[in-house]
């Protein structure tokens, strides 16, 4: 008798198991942009005005990508940013991402923007500023003291499935 408990508890402990490794996590679960997020965001200038629309992610590597309205002209040319973000010990997060400019509208250049980030409960939203600095294409973007281009504003929402 005792060799049929043990096997019918041993049968219930790998059913109790399988269930609990196949469980779907709670939708009250936090979002986190530790494992990588995306948002689409809306930029407005000093000014207020409307700028571009951009989706960045911020990858779970704490690599940063962004591809912007404005990077196919018609009145300037730059390439997708890369670059790479960390916490900024406040609750939000700092990136820092380059792109370059492409002639004709533009000589050719490096440009740097430097990002920061605050979350709404959930991560669901963004907001934070745009710092835009330009430098010669065999300047130092990341050591040295460029033209800074303009101040930005954004808002945005994350993107999910």
């Amino acid at each position: 008798m005792t060799t049929f408990r043990r096997r019918r508890m041993l049968v219930l402990l790998a059913c109790l198991g399988a269930v609990a490794l196949h469980t779907p996590p709670a939708a009250a679960d936090a979002l986190s942009v530790l494992r990588g997020a995306t948002y689409l965001i809306t930029i407005t200038d000093a000014q207020g005005a409307f700028a571009s629309r951009t989706v960045i992610t911020l990858h779970g590597d704490r690599t940063l990508s962004a591809i912007d309205s404005n990077q196919g002209g018609p009145t300037v040319f730059f390439s997708s940013q890369l670059g790479a973000w960390q916490f900024d010990g406040k609750g939000g997060v700092v990136g820092r991402t380059l792109d370059f400019g492409f002639p004709p509208t533009e000589a050719q250049t490096v440009a740097r923007l430097d990002y920061t980030f605050t979350f709404s409960t959930h991560d669901t939203h963004v907001t934070g500023t745009i710092t835009l600095t330009s430098f010669p294409l065999q300047g130092d973007p990341l050591d040295g003291d460029g033209t800074v281009l303009g101040q930005f504003t954004f808002i945005g929402t994350r993107v999910t499935p």
